[in-house]
């Protein structure tokens, strides 16, 4: 079964996520098929491309499967996770990407939503940042891709309660560009696809790679990397985090010691 659904309209390009059993939940296939897909528009040469859920679904991505991460002893974030592949697909694909949100974006799905280059949103979506729910210790690539959508208070309060906020606030916070009544979020999106889709596509994927390249100017030094890690192998090593994991999967509240 497909786990996503492709259609091109002339230069505007879709990708429907189509995982409702599991709440498109990011699982390592389904990312492998939203990236297909992106090289695959990227060789027809799309002006824009669309990656939305079904219509009126209440979670547009429900983030990371956590079917899938390890259990403990090992980083579940690492430069190999399906996520990062995704990321890096969107920021670095030559065409505009405009997340189109019904619904809850979940965990990382609000990685992958942020590392869109325009989120148009219906009133009833809402992002939260859910890693310390788990116990889990998101990564520095990730943490960058949230400081590039959003203030740092706002994303220290994201990720510290790990609770939703709306498509009104999230417009207000300069995270969302347009919040649009669900009645009309499919055509507003696709008229805003099409406006982009008749400029130069030369000058806008230039300019796409120009602004990402400026946005991840953030000099580290090896030292400062290495502590980063250091303190995230704390926490995937620890009790909580195999805490949170098996609370997940046994679809209780995780009971959170510190150690």
């Amino acid at each position: 079964m497909a786990l996503v659904e492709t259609t091109a309209d002339g230069a505007i390009a879709t990708i429907i996520l189509d995982r409702p059993e599991r709440r498109n939940a990011l699982s390592k296939e389904l990312v492998d098929a939203i990236v297909a897909a992106l090289e695959g528009f990227s060789e027809e040469r799309a002006r824009s491309v669309v990656l939305r859920a079904r219509p009126g679904v209440k979670v547009w991505s429900a983030g990371h499967d956590v079917g899938e991460l390890p259990e403990g002893g090992r980083d579940p974030l690492g430069w190999d996770d399906p996520l990062r592949y995704l990321v890096r697909a969107i920021e670095e694909h030559p065409a505009p990407v405009i997340a189109m949100i019904e619904g809850g974006v979940w965990g990382g799905a609000c990685e992958v939503a942020f590392a869109c280059d325009l989120i148009i949103a219906a009133p009833t979506a809402t992002f939260a940042v859910t890693p310390a729910r788990l116990g889990v210790p998101y990564n520095v690539s990730g943490m960058l891709t949230f400081l590039n959508a959003c203030s740092l208070r706002i994303v220290k309060e994201m990720v510290f309660t790990a609770k939703p906020i709306t498509a009104e606030r999230a417009e207000r916070l300069g995270i969302v560009n347009h919040t649009v009544p669900a009645d009309d979020l499919e055509q507003f999106t696709y008229a805003l696809a099409g406006e982009i889709a008749e400029n130069a596509p030369l000058s806008i994927s230039v300019m796409k790679e120009q602004l990402r390249m400026l946005a991840g100017a953030h000099p580290m030094s090896p030292r400062r990397f290495e502590r980063v890690q250091g303190l995230r192998r704390i926490v995937y090593d620890s009790q909580d985090y195999a805490e949170g994991i098996r609370a997940f999967r046994e679809k209780r509240r995780p009971k959170f010691s510190g150690q």
